[in-house]
């Protein structure tokens, strides 16, 4: 892990969600949150085998690994600002995600090995201090990663935060797998927010430059707009510099018309090649 890249603009408390479709929204505290919206049918991304190769494409950019679930246990200081980085979608201890996850935690096991640090992580939201979590936060993280109700707390916060307001928002656009691909993506990467390097303001920076097809554009146009405003949001920040999870994975699939990402699947990250049967 010493070699993962650094990642995501803070996702900073009282981001908004207002680009995602109203009534969309799921709880934090509702179990197995992707269930809340089974009603809709899978016809993207969230079918469970486009689901699985978007967990593993992600899992190549912030791991160097196709092994997703190899990750609940992840975490370490990155020394990107945003404090202990850490799990399936890089929750972080500064940025209020983490703090979320912990508080999902204990209200569905109350006393976990975890529940101690929550006024330490209260206390470090919004800055990079290990205050009141050294020296035994790191080694009781990866205690409670073997926790299978740990493990579906993480899921669950990742589909309510970013995979859920990431599909909706592209069956809303109109676009297919791969666009759902994009723009789950982008919200992991730089947070849900809508200033100008959050998704919102990446997505009204391509709205700038084409229509989405809902809006009666062009499905490539409108990729190409989105991935180029995608870029640049990056380029804002040194630790994004590398655009290669833009430019070397989605912009092939995009070249190559795999709007429904079928495999097998070929691209790079970071100058490594990943291959999906």
């Amino acid at each position: 892990m010493e070699n993962r890249p650094t990642r995501r603009t803070a996702l900073m408390l009282g981001l908004s969600l207002a680009a995602v479709p109203a009534g969309l929204a799921i709880s934090r505290y509702a179990p197995h949150a992707d269930a809340a919206v089974g009603a809709v049918t899978a016809t993207g991304l969230d079918d469970p085998a486009k689901k699985e190769i978007a967990m593993e494409i992600v899992c190549s950019a912030e791991n160097s690994s196709l092994d997703w679930k190899a990750q609940y246990k992840y975490i370490e200081d990155i020394d990107d600002g945003r404090g202990y980085t850490a799990g399936i979608i890089g929750f972080c201890s500064g940025t209020g995600d983490m703090l979320d996850l912990v508080e999902l935690y204990t209200d569905r096991k109350p006393g976990n090995v975890l529940a101690k640090y929550l006024p330490a992580l209260r206390k470090v939201n919004g800055s990079d201090s290990h205050k009141g979590l050294d020296p035994n936060y790191t080694k009781d993280w990866k205690t409670a990663a073997k926790d299978t109700a740990f493990q579906g707390c993480q899921n669950d916060e990742r589909d309510r935060v970013y995979f859920n307001p990431a599909v909706a928002q592209g069956k809303s656009d109109g676009v297919r797998t791969l666009g759902q691909f994009c723009y789950y993506d982008a919200i992991v990467m730089h947070g849900p927010g809508n200033d100008s390097t959050s998704f919102g303001g990446i997505r009204k920076r391509a709205l700038g430059k084409a229509k989405p097809p809902s809006q009666g554009g062009n499905e490539t146009t409108w990729l190409n707009a989105f991935l180029d405003a995608r870029v640049w949001a990056m380029k804002q920040e040194e630790a994004h510099s590398d655009t290669s999870r833009v430019d070397t994975a989605q912009r092939v699939f995009l070249k190559n018309g795999n709007f429904n990402l079928d495999t097998p699947l070929d691209w790079k990250v970071y100058g490594d090649p990943y291959h999906i049967s």
